[in-house]
């Protein structure tokens, strides 16, 4: 008899249907020669401390670091597992030959090695290795069954990952809760979500720490075009009214006029975090939330294997693409067939689809391709399940579009001031552009705007880093015709604006960062090669993120994610690089995708764990300091979000009041119309602390430039909620809100 084992159940009855074993038992299926049976995800664990040494069961700084000399697994301590595992270890037991049919993917091959381990299994095993669950590919999967050594790699990988995890999980989670967790609340520390930790607090610094500077941008109006000063901004008022008044009641020349036509490729198809991240932006899905909405529609047979980490599809897919056209025409979202439309007028072009390196491409695909619509037309669909898909269908469409056509134009200006002993010459700058040709832009063209400025970048697969770097997107922007050596009036501005911080992470932008391991990139080709050196799996980012909720270490503000007390103090106090930067470990995870890979040993990842581990026991034990870190409930957060709710009920009330006459926060506009100097025409952009007040209106703060208590190295500074020290970038902790008594 041959044995099939399964991840789930649903998983193994769709096997079992098509392989002919019909005959329903407890806990399998039977028939024509094959037994299918299934676990529930995992069935097996690490063994915990205690079942090494009754010595660590009590939580002991004397007993750290633990190592056991070696690794075990165990059931997991469950009624409803012990069961199923009692029926699978009698089947295998019995058995010719074992079918591996487990998630074809690093987590997927633990489990199911974990559970052959623990049922004693002796028979040859085989490898069933597809990237969907439709008929089609269940059959092919099994005519082409590969041997299961060919996955010995991936393996050790997942399980040097499970006790890399355990080794750092266990002994650091207990010596940071033992030595500053107060006895109160368990301090968990783990190899990604401690440096995810360190990603949010981080940035929440750097907007804490911010101070808001002015600074002015010369602008003038020619022809109802406003051009911009190429030479930048002035960071003092008196700068900027200089250039105005060299430019006040002179003509504006145009010097010359360029145009350039360019080409915008079709975005990226999908691999998870791309999908998740546009998932964020366009319908605030958590990262969770969208992984569990893809694991459904692989599971219902409409889109391929999820947890991948490439853009890309294999050569041996291209034959089958218009058969999956033709499937993905028939769908209807809404009762209706949005895509016939978009997949007719591919047809309609009478040439064979085009093969793009961009989208096929074997070099850049290992275990599975990117995330594709399977061709079987979905039906039932909840209404988020019917938002994913159609990101992922719309996506695998515009690839066989072609480019998107558009020309840029762009004038250059002047204005020279012959007034003094020497001339002085100010040059300004406008660019526009015109699409030609949408191209692939057709398959978005009825997309609706999202209010939050994203959508353009979700169609070209960017996300913003955060930093306000974002790739240039193609958007319109016609101009009036402009002709070399024109000249006439122009209406200059003098404009006030204020530097911002930066933004606060969403779970977007925190996937990106994720992905390349902090460092903030959006060209996808860079993007693609610091993959290698991301923190997380694809498929485990989600949890992380669940995970740091759930220990209370950071909360949600809409879609802002902002670092609580615990989660602030926790990396405060954590001084192990080690623990707590992205780069090592970025570092880690390639060195687990190289074991993968067979370029770098299982054994000496694990041993090199070891000691990084003894010695970061060691230098926490040494600490002599009497720090401790508060901690975060539910109250407190219930607390929080009351607390912006009702500042929020005031602030909107305020607002909606009426302002007095003469209100400082009103934008002055003084013109004179004629040829002589005219007042600057500024506006008000950007306020600081207080709306309509600039830094220099306040009072001055008699805390600001005082010497940092802690440190006694710098001053303290104001930032936008709270007082800090100059010096925290170089570590200073010093942090006092302004409401603190």
């Amino acid at each position: 008899m041959i044995v099939c084992i399964a991840e789930k159940p649903s998983v193994a009855k769709d096997i079992a249907r098509i392989i002919g074993a019909t005959t329903a038992r407890d806990g399998y299926m039977e028939g024509n020669g094959y037994q299918v049976t299934w676990t529930f995800g995992h069935l097996c664990e690490l063994k915990e401390p205690d079942d090494y040494t009754p010595m660590w069961k009590h939580w002991s700084l004397s007993a750290l670091p633990m190592i056991p000399q070696r690794f075990g697994i165990k059931l997991i301590n469950d009624e409803g597992i012990k069961k199923q595992f009692a029926t699978i270890e009698k089947l295998m037991q019995a058995a010719d030959s074992i079918i591996n049919c487990g998630d074809a993917g690093q987590e997927g091959e633990l489990i199911q090695r974990w559970v052959m381990q623990k049922a004693q299994a002796k028979c040859p095993v085989k490898r069933l290795w597809i990237s969907s669950m439709t008929d089609e590919a269940i059959k092919q999967g099994f005519q082409e069954l590969k041997d299961q050594t060919e996955y010995q790699s991936l393996y050790l990988a997942g399980l040097s990952r499970a006790i890399g995890d355990w080794i750092l999980g266990m002994n650091a989670t207990r010596l940071y809760t033992l030595k500053y967790g107060q006895n109160r609340q368990v301090l968990s520390i783990g190899r990604v979500q401690t440096p995810t930790l360190a990603l949010i607090v981080n940035r929440q610094k750097e907007i804490d720490n911010f101070v808001s500077e002015p600074y002015w941008v010369l602008a003038t109006i020619y022809r109802d075009t406003q051009f911009t000063a190429t030479s930048g901004k002035f960071t003092s008022k008196e700068e900027g009214e200089k250039a105005f008044s060299t430019i006040a009641g002179k003509p504006f020349t145009v010097t010359d006029v360029s145009k350039k036509k360019g080409n915008e490729a079709p975005p990226h198809l999908y691999d998870l975090t791309s999908l998740q991240v546009d998932c964020n932006k366009k319908f605030a899905y958590s990262a969770d939330i969208t992984l569990k909405l893809i694991q459904s529609l692989y599971e219902k047979k409409y889109t391929t294997y999820p947890r991948v980490d490439t853009q890309f599809l294999t050569d041996d897919i291209y034959p089958k693409c218009p058969q999956i056209l033709n499937g993905v025409s028939q769908a209807k979202i809404a009762s209706q067939q949005k895509y016939l439309p978009l997949i007719q007028q591919l047809a309609a072009t009478g040439k064979k689809l085009p093969k793009s390196k961009k989208v096929f491409d074997n070099s850049k695909v290992t275990d599975h391709h990117a995330i594709i619509p399977t061709g079987v037309p979905p039906t039932g669909l909840t209404d988020m399940e019917a938002n994913v898909y159609d990101l992922i269908a719309k996506r695998f469409i515009s690839v066989f579009y072609p480019d998107c056509k558009f020309s840029t134009t762009t004038v250059l200006g002047e204005v020279i001031n012959e007034d003094g002993p020497k001339p002085e010459k100010i040059e300004f700058k406008v660019s526009g552009k015109e699409i030609l040709e949408p191209g692939w832009r057709v398959v978005y063209a009825k997309d609706t705007k999202n209010a939050d400025d994203d959508d353009a970048d979700n169609a070209n697969g960017n996300a913003d880093s955060g930093n306000g770097a974002k790739k240039e997107v193609v958007e319109e922007r016609t101009l009036p015709s402009f002709t070399k050596g024109e000249s006439g009036e122009h209406q200059p501005t003098l404009t006030e604006k204020w530097t911002t911080p930066p933004k606060y992470y969403t779970e977007a932008t925190l996937l990106r960062a994720m992905e390349t391991a902090g460092k903030f990139v959006e060209d996808e080709e860079l993007r693609a090669a610091l993959k290698e050196n991301g923190i997380g799996r694809p498929s485990s980012r989600a949890g992380i993120i669940e995970t740091l909720f759930k220990r209370h270490y950071i909360r949600r503000q809409r879609k802002n994610l902002m670092a609580t007390p615990t989660g602030i103090e926790l990396i405060d106090t954590i001084h192990e690089e080690l623990l707590k930067s992205c780069e090592l470990t970025g570092i880690w995870e390639k060195k687990l995708r190289d074991i993968e890979r067979k370029n770098y040993d299982a054994a000496q990842f694990v041993n090199e764990l070891k000691d990084q581990v003894a010695q970061i026991v060691s230098e926490v034990l040494a600490d002599s300091s009497q720090r401790h870190i508060a901690i975060t409930t539910d109250e407190d957060l219930k607390k929080t979000s009351k607390k912006k709710a009702s500042t929020k009920g005031a602030a909107s009330a305020k607002e909606a009041a009426p302002q007095k006459e003469g209100d400082s926060s009103k934008e002055a506009i003084s013109t004179k119309v004629g040829g002589s100097a005219k007042e600057p025409v500024s506006s008000k952009e950007k306020t600081s602390q207080k709306k309509g007040t600039s830094p220099k209106e306040e009072s001055p703060d008699p805390l600001v430039g005082q010497p940092c208590p802690v440190c006694h190295q710098g001053h303290i500074i104001k930032g936008k909620t709270a007082y800090g020290c100059s010096r925290w970038r170089e570590g200073c902790t010093y942090r006092q809100p302004f409401n603190a008594e």
